[in-house]
């Protein structure tokens, strides 16, 4: 089935999915709650809410039902890591306090590298493209692009969409080969979409 399974000790996994699935679970829970408790003061702030914010509390829109178990079972690692990442959110709360830029620039850069650095299916980004595809918000969209794309036989390696909080728009970002790119790009602009695109190994 195209599986790699790691063999890990028990206490080992927990203490991994606390910080990879359960943490990022109830952060996303946490802030959305935040928001949504100023929004009751500043009804304009979840018009506000774009791509970053959405983006991160994805999540909190899962079903609560199972987690009270997950976290009741798991409370040990759980809490661990919840204190590693307030004692992370304290010292950039510090660096931001300090208005110390460089602090908060090297923080901000070993986050970005880290990120660009998690395992990925995709062969090699010198050899990928970020196709970026506006998109009107309304059903069936994703699915034409898609369909397009197989139809094509074109890869993607990755979906993304940003939705935009100035109307009902947002894009549709895409990674696939390189070489692939005119080709698709010349069957969505016969579609009428405005795709751009840019070189991941630039």
């Amino acid at each position: 089935m195209g599986a790699n399974p790691i063999a890990i000790p028990a206490e080992r996994h927990d203490q991994l999915v606390a910080v990879i699935s359960h943490v990022p679970h109830l952060t996303a829970a946490t802030l959305m709650r935040l928001a949504d408790g100023r929004a009751t003061e500043e009804r304009a702030l979840l018009r506000l809410a774009a791509g970053g914010f959405r983006d991160m509390t994805r999540i909190a829109a899962g079903h609560p039902a199972i987690w009270p178990d997950i976290c009741v079972q798991n409370a040990d690692p759980i809490v661990d890591a919840l204190d590693e990442l307030i004692s992370e959110l304290s010292a950039i709360r510090n660096v931001v306090s300090e208005r110390d830029r460089a602090a908060l620039l090297e923080r901000l850069e070993s986050a970005r590298v880290a990120r660009r650095n998690l395992p990925t299916t995709i062969p090699s980004t010198e050899a990928m493209s970020e196709m970026r595809i506006p998109i009107l918000d309304r059903k069936g969209e994703v699915a034409a692009i898609a369909t397009l794309a197989a139809d094509l036989d074109v890869n993607i390696y990755d979906l993304e969409i940003a939705h935009s909080a100035e109307g009902p728009q947002g894009v549709v970002v895409l990674v696939v080969e390189t070489v692939m790119t005119e080709r698709l790009q010349g069957g969505l602009m016969a579609l009428g979409y405005r795709p751009s695109s840019r070189s991941l190994g630039a």
